[in-house]
């Protein structure tokens, strides 16, 4: 394992030490429900608190427990925000929900039901990853309900101008609800609810050095004040009515660790990413065994994600031929790796069918070294030469 190169962070991360170490405890001495009032399930009720507490922090919001809800998913959290709000008012035939069009299929599939609701639909073009303003302009009629967009996009590193979106969507709509997806971005780029003027924000623990399996939405006190969510997941009465089922203790332990020390070493994480960053994406434009490589590279984008287009040569097959070397990378979301259609980010980045088939994503955690970009860009060279192109 020591030998391998993994740069497909976007998709997971290694859980880091302090996320395991909570985890143990947990397993070993923690085993009570939440819910239960007895000594056992106070003890589970105090590991899930602290850990709310520690995700709040990290979001830079101080008070309120009932602010953050846990889910199962980043997934599950998008869905909640986009379903939980649109069905918590009785909106009339034609309400609109405003989207971009490379957003992660959780928001897509959550806006393409809220269609079959009778929602009017608008999707944000993101050509070379930008948000055209005058279009978002535009798209805000007094019918708008609800703004959702990513904050980093997953598959090309975008960082779009959520903050500046939001304010805009809040003049002319002044009742809208703004939705953020700071999966990718969250403990990567320097935000907060109150700064981007968010009312809702996705975040998860796997994209951090967390565990799978466990995700949050914050929401904001207007929004409970309002009452404007409701649940997805119907039962009990867990994280304040707004997710049923018992909470996943064990991995709620995990994602308070994981982002109380990724914000206690933000700066330094971030000074790493953009130094391996850096040097990587220098060989890829001066290396002549390189040459032949498009980078797909936003004007405003992350350190971490990077996006890459081969000359006629298949992701797939590049993806197979670096696996072999102990280097691993993505030839997509991992959330749609199976799906047999091409990458709508993709498409809505202005990549053709035929180039996004040979794209390959890389992406960084803070463990990645310059050797290990070193590695990468030595045997992306060594595939150009070998490896069977398509006409």
């Amino acid at each position: 394992m020591s030998n391998e190169i993994y740069l497909d962070n976007s998709a997971t991360t290694a859980l880091c030490d302090e996320a395991k170490a909570a985890m143990s405890a947990v397993m070993h001495d923690v085993y009570g429900n939440p819910s239960s009032l007895h000594s056992v399930g106070l003890a589970a009720e105090k590991i899930v608190s602290e850990a709310r507490s520690e995700v709040l922090a990290s979001l830079g919001v101080r008070g309120d427990a009932r602010q953050l809800i846990f889910c199962g998913s980043g997934s599950e959290a998008n869905n909640l925000a986009l379903i939980g709000t649109y069905t918590a008012k009785k909106h009339r035939a034609g309400a609109r929900v405003i989207i971009t069009a490379g957003e992660h299929s959780s928001i897509e599939a959550s806006a393409a039901y809220l269609e079959t609701l009778g929602a009017d639909v608008v999707r944000l073009s993101t050509k070379s990853g930008e948000i055209d303003m005058d279009e978002l302009r535009a798209a805000l009629t007094p019918e708008t309900v609800l703004l959702s967009t990513m904050l980093v996009n997953n598959e090309t590193g975008a960082l779009y101008p959520v903050g500046e979106m939001f304010k805009t969507a809040k003049a002319l709509c002044p009742d809208i609800l703004c939705h953020c997806d700071a999966v990718q971005g969250y403990t990567k780029v320097k935000f907060t609810p109150k700064s981007i003027g968010a009312d809702l924000v996705s975040v998860s623990a796997h994209k951090i050095h967390g565990p799978k399996g466990v995700a949050a939405l914050y929401v904001s006190p207007e929004v409970l004040k309002r009452r404007a969510l409701v649940p997805v997941i119907h039962g009990g009465q867990q994280e304040n009515g707004l997710r049923a089922g018992t909470e996943n203790t064990i991995g709620i332990a995990g994602f308070g660790a994981a982002a109380k020390v990724a914000m206690q070493h933000q700066g330094e994480i971030t000074a790493q990413l953009a130094n391996v960053s850096g040097h990587l994406l220098n060989r890829l434009a001066t290396d002549p065994s390189l040459a032949e490589i498009r980078v797909n590279r936003p004007k405003s984008a992350v350190w971490h994600i990077i996006n890459i287009t081969l000359p006629n040569i298949k992701s797939e097959t590049m993806l197979h031929f670096l696996s072999g070397k102990g280097i691993f990378v993505s030839s997509g979301s991992a959330c749609s790796s199976h799906a047999k259609s091409v990458s709508r980010a993709l498409s809505a980045f202005g990549i053709s069918d035929k180039e996004a088939d040979c794209s390959l994503r890389i992406s960084l955690s803070r463990y990645n070294t310059i050797e290990d970009a070193d590695k990468l860009c030595d045997a992306l060279a060594e595939g150009i030469s070998a490896l069977i192109r398509i006409k």
